[in-house]
């Protein structure tokens, strides 16, 4: 399962060589087609509420976030085919590479589904999705497509269709679902400007569209210092904006010290999973155990 891959990864991406990509100007509200930069840091747990401080008089609270500390939980199902090409185009850093998820919010099924693919071209982050409403979610949209949904646009349903184009071209399928809470915070001037920490992330392996089929026993931390190959276990900062990025955010890297990491959830935890199975892995990050689950 984890040494396959690599064989497959130049069909995967070459969809996204070919295809050109025009940017566009991002307008606020506007979540169909996001380009953006984003940079991402491991910090020590010890350290938000210091940062927490600097950031206060330059951001706002995220509006979806509950407490006095703004945070919302977040569930996302990772797809990809049986040889794991998403998973090792980032393991190979692909400068041309993409995700397939769906990802929605809190545990009681009543907020929308968002069917993301999310594409890296180079240094830049452009994601486009499709928002289904409670109501209209099921696996059948996947495993069997052909009913009616009632998007909000046409250019919902498109990336929807392009999502499924992806989908059945590597054969990808649910690989596991990634849960964390998010604390959001945005910009106060900025038109896209954002800054998140995620905590509390784990996972479990799905076969599952169905986002109820979970067992809370079965979680697994990715947090730790293994998880995030650091020298301590800490929180994912992610720095978000549009092309130009903000004075005030690099500013905040310098004074902290802050160290620029290439960390991917998804990745992550397959990785921790296959050390829990035995596998091991060389300097250089390939995986030298063979594989004989598949």
């Amino acid at each position: 399962m984890y040494s396959k891959g690599k064989t497959r990864i130049s069909s995967v991406v070459k969809e996204l060589s070919t295809r050109p990509v025009s940017p566009s100007r991002f307008q606020l509200g506007d979540d169909l087609r996001i380009e953006r930069h984003e940079a991402k840091y491991i910090v020590p747990y010890r350290f938000m509420p210091e940062i927490r401080r600097y950031l206060a008089p330059l951001v706002e609270r995220d509006k979806h976030g509950i407490g006095d500390i703004p945070k919302y939980l977040v569930r996302t199902i990772q797809l990809d085919d049986r040889a794991l090409s998403l998973h090792y185009a980032k393991e190979i850093e692909a400068l041309n590479r993409f995700k397939l998820r769906i990802r929605t919010y809190g545990t009681d099924g009543k907020a929308p589904y968002f069917v993301e693919i999310k594409r890296k071209i180079r240094d830049l982050i452009v994601k486009s999705r499709s928002v289904l409403q409670p109501g209209d979610y099921s696996p059948e949209l996947f495993l069997h497509p052909g009913a009616y949904i009632p998007f909000s646009s046409e250019k919902e349903h498109l990336n929807y269709l392009d999502f499924l184009r992806l989908s059945q071209e590597i054969g990808a399928r649910p690989v596991l679902m990634i849960q964390y809470e998010r604390e959001s915070y945005m910009g106060r001037l900025e038109d896209y400007a954002r800054v998140t920490f995620d905590t509390k992330v784990c996972y479990q392996m799905t076969p599952s569209y169905d986002f109820s089929y979970v067992n809370d026993r079965r979680w697994t931390r990715v947090d730790t210092a293994v998880g995030l190959r650091s020298d301590c276990a800490g929180c994912v900062m992610e720095l978000k904006s549009k092309l130009g990025i903000p004075r005030w955010m690099l500013d905040m890297v310098r004074h902290f010290n802050l160290t620029r990491v290439g960390f991917c959830k998804y990745s992550a935890a397959l990785r921790l999973d296959s050390f829990h199975a035995g596998f091991q892995y060389s300097e250089g990050s390939e995986n030298c155990t063979p594989d004989s689950r598949w």
